[in-house]
């Protein structure tokens, strides 16, 4: 009977302890996994994304804040009421896309500038020291070629981005960008006294 008690109780203890030893195994095996995901700093959404669409977002990001800066210039220097018009709604039209993108970026992982890049300024500060006709001519003129690249990578991510939302996103945006490729041909007409070019496809995305 003493045997038998022992035996018993020497078996319990064994499946406890073999239980336990199970379970710390498990919780290692699960905390292995989420430091690999912590030390890595991905998650689902940001290892899914293509190179491209990351390329267009952060591109798409730039531009934004370009044209932003570029309208609060147009709006204050500009001598004719047309251009003055048309900086202030690239200031209302960008801002707005540009906080959705913003959104959408976080979203996604991807971390976006906030500030102009070298070129970017260059082009500001160039354009901030014209004034009169020179100021409406180049702004303008620089807004048209602007405008024909936006056009042309937002209509290629609206078909072939593979994220759906940054999809969604280029498409939602593509026509604000049309309707401005057409007010800055027909003010740039206006300011330099010559019909505006056809849109023609470029590689790239400025601002």
């Amino acid at each position: 009977m003493h045997r038998k008690f022992l035996f018993t109780v020497g078996t319990a203890i064994g499946a406890a302890f073999l239980t336990a030893a199970f379970a710390v195994g498990q919780s290692a095996g699960t905390t292995d996994d989420q430091n690999k995901t912590m030390k890595s700093g991905t998650t689902a959404s940001t290892t899914t994304l293509t190179a491209s669409d990351r390329a267009f977002v952060m591109e798409a990001a730039k531009g934004g804040l370009a044209e932003v800066e570029m309208g609060r210039l147009a709006a204050e220097k500009a001598s004719n009421p047309d251009v003055k018009s048309f900086g202030q709604r690239m200031v209302d039209d960008h801002s707005k896309a540009n906080d959705e993108l913003k959104a959408l970026a976080q979203q996604k992982g991807i971390q976006i500038p906030t500030d102009l890049d070298a070129k970017d300024k260059a082009t500001r500060d160039k354009l901030a020291k014209l004034s009169g006709d020179a100021f409406d001519k180049a702004y303008m003129a620089d807004m048209v070629k602007d405008h024909k690249t936006d056009v042309n990578e937002f209509k290629k991510e609206s078909q072939q981005a593979k994220d759906a939302d940054i999809k969604a996103f280029a498409g939602k945006t593509l026509p604000t960008l049309e309707d401005h490729l057409k007010m800055a041909e027909e003010t740039h007409g206006k300011v330099s006294g010559a019909k505006p070019a056809p849109a023609t496809k470029k590689s790239g995305y400025s601002s």
